[in-house]
């Protein structure tokens, strides 16, 4: 399984899948360490998740330095996602053994409680493009809950996916209880199904979504699906644009705009539109784009050269339909996966820029009349997961915000993922929830305990 340097196209490491026997041992070994892990107390769980927030924080140059290597982070965002990772390390360390807590509930009984009790082995499908922190927003609460993690990680990263299992056996972990498994996609419907495994995570594309919830609900199994985003970016004629074009530079442009939750489609206020554009396309035409490892650089490559063409493409289809190009738009000369930065206006429906998810350098513009239209075309998308809203009036703001069908709805501010708030989506983003005590509890049994 080859990782490429998507900043050069060269090849990285050629690392050697896992055999359908190593396959066999390594979920044998995570079976027999589950079952001691289970019996495990908090205290010493938490004990090892601080150290493993403690591996993370001591080597961050070099597991930044990964990152950037196999999928073309600039190093500023790759060490804040290695910081981030142990963030949400500590955060369960801290917080488990509270929101797993006994809830007691009077009923007809003398004494009855429901006890979250954990469920087993755990797949985990992730992608690429925050190869370190969605894995570690998976695995911190799930082997906090007492369950074990294995993963099959995105085929470009495989060195993450070894570095990440390296992460816990240097905190000292049981051997087993965190897995990473290099293996192509075939495969994974066979470990889906394994008895072993008791429950799916996935984070990707809508179409890996579909395959993995068919094949896990045919094993009964529990899932939980983070997929893609069309995320809103409304901004409404009271707005501070200036503030607010900041924030859309950033919430875009995150990861080279490789994000699910990234701000996609800005929709503006028709008096407001030319301003916003103006100020947007000034700030995204001038940013340095080049090699990751170089800390001037504020947009990297794209993952893959074939997503650089697929967006390319899609910008290309909407500027022929009549949408109006305000800067970027074009493939960059040389090696690599660049795509310059690019900002696309009167977008309207019909377009690819408006019902696709764009995942890269790419701000869609999409002017409407009021707020009333804005909310309407917020939620004219097949995709559900986050929203930005801007506006001066807070009740406004708050009403606005319940109308929005999005997993989250971030006021006068870019959407974001904290360990503290639960993260997910609806509609076709997914279902289930990351984070907060409400991640947590998606993985365990929830067992009700009645006592005469």
């Amino acid at each position: 399984m080859k990782a490429i340097n998507p900043a050069t196209g060269k090849v990285i490491k050629d690392y050697p899948e896992h055999s359908a026997l190593a396959v066999e041992q390594k979920l044998s070994t995570a079976q027999r360490a589950w079952e001691s892990w289970r019996q495990t107390g908090f205290s010493e769980r938490s004990r090892l998740m601080r150290s493993a927030a403690e591996v993370l924080r001591k080597d961050s140059g070099r597991y930044a330095e990964l990152i950037s290597e196999e999928m073309g982070k600039v190093m500023k965002e790759a060490l804040a996602e290695v910081e981030k990772s142990a963030w949400v390390c500590d955060f369960y360390a801290e917080n488990a053994e509270t929101f797993l807590a006994d809830e007691v509930i009077p009923s007809d009984a003398s004494r009855s409680f429901v006890s979250h009790e954990p469920l087993g082995l755990v797949l985990a499908i992730m992608p690429w493009n925050f190869p370190f922190w969605q894995v570690f927003r998976f695995a911190a609460p799930a082997l906090m809950a007492g369950n074990a993690g294995v993963l099959k990680h995105a085929n470009n990263v495989p060195g993450s996916a070894l570095a990440i299992e390296e992460v816990f056996r240097n905190a000292g972990f049981p051997e087993g209880v965190f897995t990473s498994l290099i293996i192509d996609i075939p495969p994974v419907e066979g470990i889906i199904r394994d008895p072993r495994i008791k429950a799916v995570t996935l984070t990707g594309s809508e179409r890996a979504g579909i395959a993995v919830a068919s094949q896990a609900g045919g094993a009964l199994k529990k899932t939980v699906l983070e997929l893609g985003g069309s995320d809103p970016f409304i901004v409404l004629e009271d707005a501070d644009i200036p503030g607010c074009v900041k924030s859309s530079v950033d919430s875009r442009m995150l990861n080279a705009g490789q994000s699910c939750i990234a701000a996609k489609r800005f929709i503006v206020v028709e008096s407001r539109v030319q301003e916003f554009e103006e100020m947007q396309s000034k700030i995204m035409g001038s940013m340095r784009v080049g090699d990751p490892r170089d800390p001037r650089t504020e947009v990297g490559p794209m993952a893959r050269v074939d997503l650089r063409d697929a967006l390319h493409e899609q910008v290309q289809r909407s500027l022929a339909m009549g949408a109006r190009l305000l800067t970027g738009g074009k493939i960059l000369p040389g090696p690599g996966a660049f795509y310059a930065p690019t900002v696309v206006s009167a977008v309207v429906k019909g377009m690819s820029l408006y019902s696709e998810e764009t995942f890269g350098p790419v701000s869609t513009i999409i002017s409407v009349k009021d707020e009333e239209e804005a909310i309407r075309v917020a939620n004219d998308t097949d995709y559900g997961l986050g929203a930005s809203l801007w506006t001066r009036d807070m009740e406004k703001a708050e009403r606005l915000a319940r109308q929005i069908e999005s997993g989250g709805v971030f006021i006068n501010g870019m959407t974001k993922s904290d360990p503290r708030l639960p993260f997910g989506g609806v509609k076709r983003s997914g279902y289930g929830r990351e984070l907060s005590h409400h991640g947590i509890r998606e993985f365990v049994n929830i067992k009700t305990i009645w006592i005469a």
